[in-house]
Formats: C-alpha cells, sequence, structure tokens
C-alpha cells in the first residue's frame, strides 16, 4: 500500500542541467540515442520492440569495450544461461585478470597514470603515505612471487586479516595475478569469526599485522591471528605486517615471518596470469546477522565488469576524483572501491582509525585538507556524527565533494537531510545504493543525472533486472504497494554459488520463487517512480496478521526531535502474535522520560495503528552493529527474551550488547 511510504514526497534535489550534460551516464545515453532514465534502464534491462540493441545482454556486451577493460582472449558471447539464471557463465571463452586491469596497465612505462596516486593513506595517529600505481605494481609483484614460493597455485585460497594499510591493496592484487582466491576479513572480527572463515576457507597463506590504531591506542591483532589459526588449522604460512612497531612484543612462531623479511626482498617483476572469464577472484563473506556467515564466490570478470560499471557511471569516476569511502578490506564495499576506481587509474582515500578520534570531526577534518571529492558513509555512522552538533561540521571547508554516497540500511529522512546540507552543501547528490556482497554490486542505485527524494535509492542499476514483487511472485512496483526486492535475471558479478555448495546457494537465494533471486528487503516504488526500502525482510514484524519492516516502525520514531536512533524487534504476545518492542538512541539534551515514552508510542499508533504501538521503549546510547553499519537486531531480540545469542564475535561494538541487556 502506498502509506508504508514514509518518506519525504517532495524532491530535495534536482541536477543542474549543466552538471547533468557533464556525467559519464549522460555521455553513454547520448551515444546511443536514449532520452531519459526510464527508457535507460529499460534498454539495459528488457528487450525492447523495435530496438534492436537493448536488453540485458546487449548492455553487459557494450561495458568491456565502453570502459575500457582488457581481455587476454576474447569472449565467445557473453553470456551462456543454459542451466538458468541460477548459474549463468558470464564472458565464456574470454580471459582476464584483475590485476591486469587495475594496477599493471596503468604501472606501465609508457601509461600516463605510471606515477599518479593509487592510493593515499592516513593513519589514525595522523600519519599520511602516498601510494602510486608503479610503487603498487612493484609490491603486488612481490606478493605475488612469494606466493609461488610457498606453492600457491590457480585456485588456492589465502587470507587477509589485515590492518586497514596500503599493503591490503597489493596483497589484494598479488592473489589476483596467480590466481589465488583472496578471503579478506574484518579486522575487528574476534577469534571465533575469524577461525570461522579460515576454517571454512581452508586458506594455508594468511596474512595478518601486529595490530593497528583505534581511538589512541594500538590494537593487537596477531594474537588473535594465532588463536583463529589454533581452532581452524590449515593455515602453513603466515606474514606479519609491522603497523605498531612493537615486534619485541609479537609471538612469532615456525609458520610466522615478518613483511618485510617475506616481501621486500623478492622480484619486483611478475607475469600475471591469464585466467578464464569464469575464474574465481574472492571469496567474501556476509556478516553473518543470521546465522552461519555464507561464503560467497566471486570472478575475474565478474567484478570487474561490476564494480567498474558502478563507479564509472554511478559515482561518475572523473580523473582529478579522490574517493572516500569508510569500509574495511573486510567487507564488499572494500574490494568495490579499489578495484572500481583503480579500474580508471583513480585515487582511493584510505583511513585507518575512528571517525570521531581525536574529535568528532576527524572525517570533516581529512575531506577538507586531501580535498576528498567523494565521500561514502552508513546511515548508522551519519546518525552518531549528527549527534555531536553541526558546529563540527561547520569548521570545516567541504566544497571538495562532488558526490556523496551511502549503503547498508535505510536512512531516516532527518539524518539524510542533514547529510544532504552539511555535508553535501545542499549540492552534491547522495548516491545511496542496495546490492550486497553477493553481488558486489549494487541492485538500486540512482544516477547522477537523476533528481533525488530523502532517503531514496533511485531505481535499478544499470543492467540491473530488479521489481518488486507480492508473496505469489507477482510483480507490485508500478502498483506501489510494499513487496519484496527481487532479481528477474542473472548479473555477471552474482555469486557463481557459495563455498559450502550449491544446495545452500539455491536454497538461499533462488528458493521462494521460480526463476527470481529473492534478496530479501521489502521495497516499494512510488507514483513518481522512486524506489525505496523498508528493511530486511525477514526482520519482519508480523502483528495482527499484518508484516511491516522494522525500518517502518523506526522512522517513525526519529521523526521525533528527542530521538536519533531506533531499533524495533518482534517478541512473542499471547493476543497480537507479536509485539513490538523498541530501543531508543536520543539526542543530546533529552531524557528518557515516561512522558517521552508515551509521545512516541502514540506516534507509532498514529502511523500503523494501535496494534504497531511499543509494548516496551527502551532508552539506551548505542546500538550493536555489524562492521557495515548493520544493527543486529537478532542479537537485540535474543538480549530482551534472555535467549542465547550464539556467535557474537563478529560485533564490531561489543560492549552495546551489555547496556542492551541491562535495560531489557
Amino acid at each position: 500500500m502506498t502509506e508504508d511510504i514514509q518518506q519525504e514526497s517532495s524532491i530535495i534535489h534536482e541536477p543542474s542541467r549543466e552538471f547533468v550534460k557533464s556525467t559519464n551516464v549522460y555521455e553513454f545515453m547520448q551515444t546511443y540515442d536514449i532520452d531519459d532514465y526510464d527508457e535507460l534502464v529499460r534498454r539495459t534491462t528488457e528487450e525492447v520492440d523495435g530496438v534492436e540493441a537493448s536488453g540485458v545482454e546487449w548492455f553487459w556486451d557494450t561495458m568491456p569495450e565502453y570502459l575500457g577493460i582488457d581481455f587476454y582472449e576474447p569472449y565467445d558471447t557473453v553470456r551462456d544461461d543454459t542451466d538458468g539464471p541460477q548459474f549463468s557463465e558470464w564472458y565464456p571463452g574470454g580471459e582476464i585478470n584483475l590485476a591486469h586491469n587495475v594496477v599493471d596497465r596503468h604501472a606501465a612505462v609508457d601509461s600516463e597514470a605510471r606515477n599518479n596516486v593509487a592510493c593515499l593513506f592516513e593513519g589514525e595517529p595522523g600519519d599520511v603515505r602516498e601510494v602510486t600505481y608503479h610503487e603498487l605494481a612493484r609490491q603486488s609483484n612481490k606478493v605475488a612471487n612469494y606466493l609461488e614460493s610457498v606453492g600457491v597455485e590457480t585456485g588456492d585460497t589465502v587470507g587477509m586479516y589485515m590492518p586497514m594499510v596500503p599493503e591490503v591493496i597489493s596483497i589484494l592484487y598479488g592473489c589476483f595475478k596467480v590466481g589465488a582466491v583472496a578471503v579478506p576479513i574484518f579486522s575487528g572480527f574476534g577469534v571465533e569469526a575469524t577461525a570461522t572463515r579460515i576454517d571454512d576457507s581452508e586458506c594455508s597463506v594468511l596474512f595478518t599485522g601486529d595490530g593497528f590504531y583505534r581511538r589512541g591506542e594500538p590494537l593487537t591483532l596477531k594474537g588473535a591471528a594465532d588463536d583463529a589459526i589454533e581452532d581452524a588449522g590449515h593455515v602453513e604460512h603466515t606474514v606479519v605486517y609491522d603497523r605498531i612497531g612493537d615486534e619485541a612484543e609479537v609471538p612469532m612462531g615456525a609458520r610466522d615471518e615478518w613483511w618485510d623479511d617475506a616481501i621486500e626482498d623478492r622480484d619486483d617483476e611478475y607475469d600475471t596470469k591469464s585466467l578464464p572469464a569464469s575464474q574465481e577472484s574472492m571469496l567474501l563473506y556476509s556478516s553473518g546477522t543470521t546465522g552461519k556467515p555464507k561464503g560467497i564466490v566471486h570472478t575475474h570478470a565478474g567484478v570487474q565488469l561490476q564494480c567498474a560499471k558502478e563507479i564509472y557511471f554511478g559515482f561518475d569516476h572523473k580523473p582529478s576524483d579522490r574517493f572516500f569511502w569508510v569500509s574495511d578490506i573486510g567487507w564488499m564495499m572494500g574490494p568495490w572501491t579499489l578495484i572500481g576506481n583503480h579500474t580508471f587509474g583513480g585515487t582511493v582515500f584510505m583511513y585507518e582509525g575512528a571517525p570521531d578520534h581525536p574529535e568528532p570531526d576527524r572525517f570533516w577534518e581529512m575531506i577538507d585538507r586531501h580535498s576528498l571529492s567523494t565521500f561514502g558513509i552508513s546511515p548508522t555512522a551519519i546518525r552518531a556524527l549528527r549527534k555531536h552538533g553541526d558546529e563540527w561540521v561547520e569548521g570545516h571547508d567541504l566544497s571538495s565533494i562532488r558526490l556523496l554516497g551511502s549503503t547498508g540500511e535505510p536512512w531516516d529522512p532527518e539524518s539524510w537531510q542533514w547529510f544532504y546540507e552539511h555535508v553535501g552543501g545542499s549540492e552534491a547528490p547522495i548516491i545511496n545504493i542496495s546490492g550486497g556482497t553477493e553481488i558486489c554490486g549494487c541492485f538500486l542505485m540512482p544516477m547522477p543525472t537523476q533528481p533525488l527524494k530523502p532517503t531514496s535509492l533511485g531505481g535499478p542499476g544499470l543492467g540491473m533486472d530488479i521489481d518488486i514483487v507480492d508473496e505469489a511472485g507477482s510483480s507490485v512496483a508500478d502498483s506501489h504497494e510494499r513487496g519484496f526486492l527481487v532479481a528477474r535475471d542473472s548479473c555477471p558479478s552474482m555469486t557463481k554459488s557459495l563455498w559450502s555448495g550449491d544446495e545452500r546457494y539455491l536454497n538461499e537465494y533462488w528458493s521462494t520463487w521460480d526463476d527470481l533471486w529473492d534478496h530479501g528487503d521489502f521495497a516499494q516504488k512510488d507514483e513518481d517512480g522512486f524506489w525505496f526500502l523498508h528493511g530486511r525482510a525477514d526482520d519482519a514484524l508480523n502483528v495482527a496478521g499484518r508484516k511491516v519492516g522494522p525500518a517502518e516502525i523506526e522512522g517513525v520514531l526519529t521523526e521525533h526531535e528527542a530521538v536519533n536512533q531506533a531499533a524495533a524487534v518482534g517478541v512473542p504476545d499471547e493476543t497480537t502474535g507479536t509485539a513490538v518492542v523498541t530501543y531508543v538512541v536520543l539526542e543530546d539534551g533529552y531524557d528518557g522520560s515516561d512522558d517521552l515514552r508515551g509521545e512516541l508510542s502514540a506516534l507509532v499508533g498514529e502511523e500503523h495503528g494501535k496494534p504497531f504501538r511499543p509494548r516496551e521503549i527502551l532508552f539506551v546510547s548505542d546500538f550493536p552493529k555489524t562492521q557495515s553499519g548493520k544493527v543486529i537486531r537478532r542479537a537485540i531480540s535474543s538480549l530482551y527474551q534472555g535467549e542465547e545469542l550464539g556467535d557474537m564475535s563478529s560485533i564490531e561494538n561489543p560492549e552495546a550488547l551489555d547496556e542492551i541487556e541491562a535495560a531489557s
């Protein structure tokens, strides 16, 4: 129903005609005589009557040449979907290597990008480094030669449990060069979460560090790596990067070598392998908020084409860009940022530490000082930074920003508006994207040429055949009803399966409806064609026979001036089947009084009806989150009901669990 859309109905951002004509997507539309956004989506996803060059396969066939992506051997056909969309093989017969496209060709002697900065790094203590493409190529080659020296071959897995330092890039690209499958692991994981990934991937080599800096303190990493290896096994060689300079305190065993000893003296030349387009490149793990993490298998051609397409069109890549996405190499957005920007010889900004150290303006200070042009972050992080007050932003020159980005969860309108006005100067569009680890990219992605409503995700990404369906699998997008976000076709970067096998892959994504990818999100398209998300369908609250997403309840609560963040969970109820319980983080200056509880409960009742009024409203200072900023509602619900939490070692802020438990 259309009333499910809680977002503002008015358009807030309208790009100027001058800006539109300067964009890469506008140039693409001119090249292929495409008049507007709706036609663009149709031409790249559907077989359009009277238009010979249209549809998913046409679009993805144009991309290698249009984006300047090199294949060692040309592909025979763009796709073989003999076995259905579940097991499409993209660019069969073609040979490619990610490393050639993201580093080798830019580092060539005759390349204009050879001395361009590939990575601009700032550590939390303030140390700054620049790594050129020439330097990155040399170090990637050293990593490749090391891997071969310890017996790593095409298809073998290599773990990366690393701090966010430039060396993670050379490790990733070194893996690509030899055909190894890179397994990025979030540096904030504890022993159990790290061991789970090592055990599942069976990597024989693990890159790690002695530690990293967080909120002014050095945190050790090597001990957790050792304990994880002890639990999981498999690892025969560990390479330790010296980040915090505490070598005397780091336990080193027979399988361990320091980075300088293992890598720096290696030959800096390597002949990058030519690999089949479908060769595995990365094994990315889901965050595991709903159970055992899934090992998601990506290919060289798939992530190459998807990441490049999104950076070039959605984020309008320009040669002078400095691109900063708040991420870790263990989250999909880390490799996505690197591969997408480095395809075009661009500069990626990398930051090691906390967003509010030593003060809450750390991000704004770095954007100002380094003249960063693209800044991506999660809505949760913006809500937390907004809470510190406008004055922390107003003291910095953020005019270098051309585009803003966000992903991870639904926005609330107030925080979206704050981000747009105070960080983007009411000029930079917010490219709010949604897809996932499963496709190393986006199903929904506004183009920078489009007008924007607060919290909207624009519409389907280019070449992405996306729809909204009801429980029977029938499309409800154009009737503006809330439904389930699905993909009607595959794309090159869609996981070719799960590491654990096809059975779980098919069950997780293809078992709800015939030949539809079930992405698990509630979505809705409004009368003006703008798409919105309402949270995860598996988090749905089924109250008195009606389902709503937690984000819908949370959106109402955050409209109140006292509320900074909200989390809604369902708990058993004898009368309605499920009752709503909400946890609220207040803005500074407000107290969690019974009067405020009454106001908030009344707001929810007015918007959604009396059955959805929270049974309890509890006040806390933070929510447990994954490294990507997603609130772990499963943990909140379990704590409220006094249930066992299970594996919580992947939580970014475990101290939040204690506060949730105390408040419950």
